[in-house]
């Protein structure tokens, strides 16, 4: 069964990407190219046009967090 995820679970969205992203450096990662892998997910569900920098930003250093604990 599949979670779902809004721009608000930046933990779970941060270890989903590592899992489907394990070999990219996360901070390597702009912004715009990371808005549409989370909305890629499976899982995530929230509506796109809420997503902000403040979000991206921590969603992008929960999965830094997770990429450096591998």
């Amino acid at each position: 069964m599949t979670i779902e995820m809004t721009w608000g679970d930046s933990e779970e969205i941060g270890i989903a990407l590592f899992e489907k992203y394990p070999d990219i450096d996360p901070l390597t990662v702009r912004f715009t190219d990371l808005h549409k892998m989370v909305c890629e997910l499976d899982g995530f569900v929230d509506d796109p046009a809420k997503s902000n920098e403040a979000k991206l930003e921590a969603i992008q250093m929960a999965w830094h967090e997770e990429y450096n604990d591998e």
